[in-house]
């Protein structure tokens, strides 16, 4: 008897085990569609690959040459610096024009769109003028906009090794016709007395509120480090935690105070000191955003954080004067702290701003290191509460709602991406994935790095081998997330045939054709880029707006609205900042604003595009439009336009106010 009361016991503890390991099963496990409705997700895209140009004369490598104290994982080291920006660098009034950097040639190119016309040859950005050593100093990032103020479109290029430089476009003889060529950019120094930085991301955006565009630097390894010099002494320092880690390179901010648009073009800024408290100021920064969550035409400023939690800063700045105050997200009693804003650990590398939820206010996509649900940090998706008002608590008005709406989980993630693909009205998610390329799985071993004594992790001795031939994460395909209409996310690459395993950072989005549906480019490590161009069959109709602020004095007092593309006769400058409301019939509205350069290394157009769904050619859509003028006063004007393209010149000074 007792044997049997034993065995019963067993097999009912077995039992209790399996029903459990069931029931926790079916709580984690993923939700999936049935094959219909995929298919008839999918059936709204169609992209059609390309790749960017490649570039001859140069010596291709896949990783880089580095201090003697990092060569134990100089592949670690080597793992960003593509980069990619789509923008109307030639103003033909379409962003057709492609910045991207090849790690393999270690340059900074400008092209053509592929499937575009063949305007001009592809050429290459390099500093002439000022001091660069190619053997120490390497490109990580092609920022384009109007940085002097005279209409043309400029590139900030920042790298490892020395300070950002601007590459500002020269006025053309003949101002109807502007045909690209290095001949027409003249470099100008960002910091005169330059030095070494690591900078890994930067964007634009009117800090203080005056009208002018000012920059935001975020910057990695620690400022006059020695990274990439092979003939370098000493031992250089990584970072000295995997989740608080506070000895990175410094952020930024610089204000713009002034420019000249004749022949030689200069543009000055001036560094914004003592505006961030040291644990912030030197966080080892992969991505910055700059958006305005609050309504006040200030932007906020996350900073998206390797090794430690990421920062959101509400925006109390005056003119000529920054001022921020930390927001943090605030925790619930079921919610984990690593899924508050402000109080994650691990991996900060992409962020981007939209609305997902329908409420009109801006959500937040950050990318992490979301391999597998649990191991490390998830990604997120931060959708508001609609209390900006708690904003000024010093609480973010944000809670992480990435598992049940279905972005949590894909790959070691970089650049995070909206964009609404199919005109629907929804925007899609996308991201680009994959760390190290090679046949070696070192997952182990970074995983024993990341338990180990953050007092050793500073000191790379203790790094595991990581060099060619070894995988992190390096066959992973980029994710295009899809919503369904159960609100939930499902990565929809395989479907639509763009499950390629690529090593991706940067991507940036752009109606290149025209055609108002958006397009897409991706920037890859060590491989080639390639461009997405949209041919969806079931497109819905779309709302375009280039808004363009005017430059110089004139009668204008709010603003003037064109159909079409902007040509070469409208002078202005890409609106950064300013705001777009459009309100539909059955109630909903849209939102977005002109994008500076938000993310890690990719950058979208300036212009703004909405999906409006099944509505006729022929429909009066109400926009409200809010910007400042180049005195810093905020305007606002009400427009009513058709579906399509529009060019709006929004005012800069009244000739009263010059």
């Amino acid at each position: 008897m007792k044997f049997w009361i034993t065995f019963i016991q067993q097999q009912a503890k077995r039992l209790v085990a399996s029903f459990l390991i069931f029931v926790l099963f079916w709580l984690v496990r993923l939700p999936e569609l049935s094959d219909v409705e995929r298919n008839a997700l999918a059936s709204h895209f169609n992209f059609a690959r390309v790749a960017l140009p490649e570039l001859i004369g140069y010596s291709s490598d896949t990783k880089r040459a580095v201090h003697p104290s990092l060569n134990r994982h100089s592949a670690w080291t080597s793992s960003v610096g593509a980069s990619i920006a789509l923008n109307d660098l030639d103003k033909d009034g379409l962003s057709n024009d492609v910045c991207y950097i090849d790690t393999r040639i270690n340059q900074i190119i400008i092209a053509p769109v592929p499937k575009t016309l063949n305007r001009y040859q592809p050429f290459t950005l390099e500093p002439i003028s000022l001091p660069y050593d190619h053997t120490t100093m390497a490109p990580m990032g092609c920022l384009p906009g109007d940085l002097n103020e005279d209409g043309l479109i400029d590139i900030l290029a920042y790298y490892w090794g020395r300070t950002p430089i601007a590459y500002l476009q020269k006025q053309a003889v003949d101002k109807k016709q502007v045909e690209l060529s290095s001949d027409r950019y003249i470099e100008r120094e960002l910091v005169p007395d330059g030095g070494r930085w690591f900078t890994n991301a930067a964007t634009l955006a009117d800090l203080d509120g005056d009208g002018h565009t000012d920059l935001i630097i975020g910057n990695y390894h620690q400022d006059e480090a020695r990274i990439l010099d092979i003939s370098a002494s000493g031992r250089e320092q990584m970072q000295h935690s995997m989740s608080r880690a506070n000895n990175g390179g410094s952020s930024r901010f610089f204000l713009w105070t002034g420019a000249t648009t004749e022949k030689e073009p200069t543009v000055k800024f001036r560094e914004a000191e003592d505006v961030l408290d040291e644990s912030i100021k030197h966080g080892w920064t992969l991505a910055i955003g700059a958006a305005d969550l609050d309504g006040d035409l200030l932007p906020e400023v996350y900073f998206a954080n390797d090794f430690g939690p990421d920062r959101l800063l509400y925006n109390r700045s005056q003119p000529g004067e920054l001022r921020f105050t930390l927001l943090e997200g605030k925790r619930g009693l079921t919610t984990p702290r690593s899924k508050v804003l402000g109080r994650d650990s691990f991996k900060g590398m992409g962020v981007d701003f939209g609305d997902v939820n329908n409420d009109g206010l801006l959500d937040i996509y950050v990318s992490n290191i979301g391999s597998e649900y649990a191991l490390e940090e998830s990604h997120f998706l931060f959708t508001s509460t609609g209390k900006t008002e708690s904003m000024q608590q010093g609480i973010a008005p944000y809670i992480d709602r990435s598992e049940p709406m279905g972005v949590s989980r894909s790959g070691w993630g970089w650049e995070s991406k909206f964009g609404d693909f199919d005109n629907d009205g929804t925007l899609e998610a996308l991201q680009a994935t994959g760390f190290l390329k090679g046949t070696v799985n070192r997952w182990p071993e970074l995983h024993e790095l990341a338990m180990g004594n953050d007092d050793l992790l500073r000191d790379s001795r203790f790094w595991p081998r990581l060099q060619s031939g070894d995988d992190l994460s390096g066959h992973q395909h980029n994710p295009f997330f899809v919503m369904a209409e159960n609100g939930r996310y499902y990565d929809l690459a395989k479907d639509l045939g763009i499950d390629t395993t690529e090593v991706s950072r940067g991507i940036a989005t752009a109606d290149v054709d025209g055609d108002g549906d958006l397009d897409f480019a991706t920037a890859n490590q060590w491989e080639t880029s390639y461009f997405y161009q949209n041919n969806s069959y079931k497109a819905g109709a779309f709302l375009g707006l280039h808004l363009l602020r005017e430059l110089g004095s004139t009668t204008l007092t709010d603003a003037i609205v064109r159909s079409g593309h902007p040509g070469i006769e409208v002078i202005g400058q890409p609106a950064i900042g300013a705001t777009a409301t459009v309100h539909l019939a059955n109630g909903r509205r849209l939102v977005a604003q002109v994008d500076g350069g938000n993310g890690h290394s990719g950058d979208r157009s300036p212009d703004l595009h909405f999906g409006l769904g099944e509505l006729s050619p022929q429909t009066q859509i109400q926009v409200d439009l809010r910007w400042r003028d180049l005195n810093g006063r905020i305007r606002e004007k009400t427009v009513r336009v058709k579906p399509g393209w529009h060019t709006v010149l929004l005012s800069g000074l009244s000739k009263e106010e010059a």
